[in-house]
């Protein structure tokens, strides 16, 4: 009973959202990353279930690939279309994500920043203002069952089953099955090793 309606505020939540989502296909010719950044601002105000219904509804159809069965907190904005989002995922309220992809069952705790990459900003020309230098944008990679804790910064991939910790900042790739913590964040522990100790 509960699943049937859950689908059924999924599709009302689709047709509420609808004006946007054929907004949003016209703007792919266009201005799609524009259009698709302003959608997202103005549903994040949206307040409690029914802004997490919302935001999931427009994205699922204007990102590259967002599964129906997450949460988007309030005031959670996002940058970049071409953001993939799995099953099972949790986004606390107050984030920013960037250009991503986060894998099944992760948890994004409250404040995290997720940037794309760490190359947006060149630096190199001393004679140029940075804003005007350029940069590149990389998808960062927020493996499977992961844990990032309240206001960390990610600007590089976390792997599977890895845990950040709280106000960390991740600047180098960081392995499967590792706690991470500090700035900038470091191995402190593996996971696996961690269970072979307790038995």
């Amino acid at each position: 009973m509960r699943d049937k309606i859950r689908k059924i505020v999924q599709a009302a939540s689709i047709i509420g959202v609808s004006p946007l989502i054929i907004m949003q296909i016209i703007a792919s010719f266009c201005c799609r990353q524009g259009f698709f950044v302003a959608s997202n601002q103005l549903l994040s105000l949206v307040p409690g279930r029914l802004g997490i219904y919302l935001r999931i509804a427009f994205n699922r159809f204007a990102m590259s690939h967002c599964h129906p069965d997450i949460v988007i907190g309030f005031a959670t904005l996002f940058s970049h279309a071409d953001t993939e989002i799995e099953n099972g995922v949790y986004i606390g309220p107050q984030c920013n994500i960037g250009l991503c992809s986060i894998g099944k069952h992760t948890l994004i705790a409250s404040g995290v920043h997720i940037m794309s990459g760490n190359q947006q900003h060149k630096t190199d020309d001393i004679n140029t203002p940075i804003q005007q230098q350029g940069g590149t944008y990389n998808k960062i990679r927020i493996g499977e069952d992961c844990w990032v804790g309240n206001g960390s910064l990610v600007m590089a991939n976390v792997g599977d089953k890895s845990i950040i910790g709280a106000g960390s900042v991740v600047t180098r790739d960081i392995p499967p099955y590792s706690i991470a913590v500090g700035n900038p964040a470091r191995v402190i522990r593996n996971r696996l090793e961690a269970v072979a100790d307790e038995s």
